[in-house]
């Protein structure tokens, strides 16, 4: 499990503490993945360990680099943090990448022109299709690319689509779902959607997986290895009960995310449903779709 992070980056602690063994190295060398992330989600340090511990579970070797807009200051993380293990994209539009992984942010109810970011953002998808071999777009990362690239809208949910949902897949034989069950399960948080006729009318872009329940999953762009998606493979187990006791303790209306506690219960544990999709995904990410 070869990782090459920010040298102190406290994430790297935090998932070794979870028991994942992660070997550092030093030196890149041609055989090396260089992974970038460009992380736009509040919680930066958790959403760093999301992803370090999925990408640990690769046999390859990777060097991660963590990448912050820049027109943005966040509010929820400290300065030092952004400036000690953050690059600026400006100081990597320069760089070739052979995977690229866009978090999605809380910021859905907004109409895409009104986010304060857009431009940026605009630009960066543009530059990601020229400079990076395979891209991974996450959430409202994956409705916002879907919009700039093909006009596809996003509709408000009369409710968060909140829980753990099972989903299939539509077209066998894609490489990202090699050792899939029939059935896989994914969490979802979110309060739009994209809707699967608006994808279906568009030919430039194939659907890939979906759920009966939560809807669109897995979107792809035909002849390129980029992949639209709408759910957090990547989240830990307690994450979607911290957001559920968030909304609970500010008095929103948040109902309890479907099969996710024990007997649906939030006074007992949430049931691991997801982990083992979500490293498959990863795996096969990084192993057919990062090839130099």
């Amino acid at each position: 499990m070869p990782l090459k992070v920010p040298t102190g980056l406290p994430a790297l602690d935090a998932v070794r503490a979870e028991g994942v063994k992660i070997e550092e190295f030093d030196t890149v060398t041609p055989d090396t993945f260089r992974v970038a992330l460009l992380n736009i989600m509040p919680t930066k340090e958790t959403t760093e360990a999301d992803f370090i511990r999925l990408l640990a579970g690769s046999s390859h070797n990777i060097e991660l680099t963590l990448v912050k807009l820049d027109t943005h200051v966040p509010k929820n993380a400290s300065p030092e943090h952004m400036a000690r293990y953050y690059k600026g994209f400006g100081e990597v539009r320069k760089q070739h990448f052979d995977g690229f992984i866009i978090t999605g942010a809380p910021i859905e109810k907004l109409e895409y022109e009104q986010v304060t970011y857009w431009p940026e953002l605009q630009e960066i998808f543009d530059w990601a299709k020229e400079n990076v071999t395979s891209t991974l777009y996450i959430c409202w990362a994956a409705q916002a690319i879907l919009y700039h690239r093909f006009s596809i809208p996003k509709y408000l949910l009369e409710e968060k689509m909140f829980g753990i949902f099972p989903h299939r897949i539509l077209r066998e034989g894609v490489p990202l779902f090699a050792g899939f069950e029939k059935e896989f399960f994914v969490p979802h948080s979110r309060h739009t959607e994209i809707r699967r006729e608006d994808i279906l009318a568009e030919e430039r872009i194939e659907l890939l997986s979906e759920s009966d329940e939560s809807g669109v999953y897995i979107v792809t762009e035909r002849g390129t290895r980029d992949f639209f998606i709408t759910g957090h493979s990547e989240y830990a187990l307690y994450t979607l009960d911290g957001e559920y006791k968030r909304d609970v303790a500010k008095g929103l209306p948040i109902k309890i995310p479907r099969n996710y506690y024990l007997d649906d219960n939030p006074q007992l544990p949430p049931v691991d449903r997801w982990s083992d999709h979500a490293i498959k995904i990863f795996n096969n990410w990084i192993d057919c779709y990062l090839k130099k």
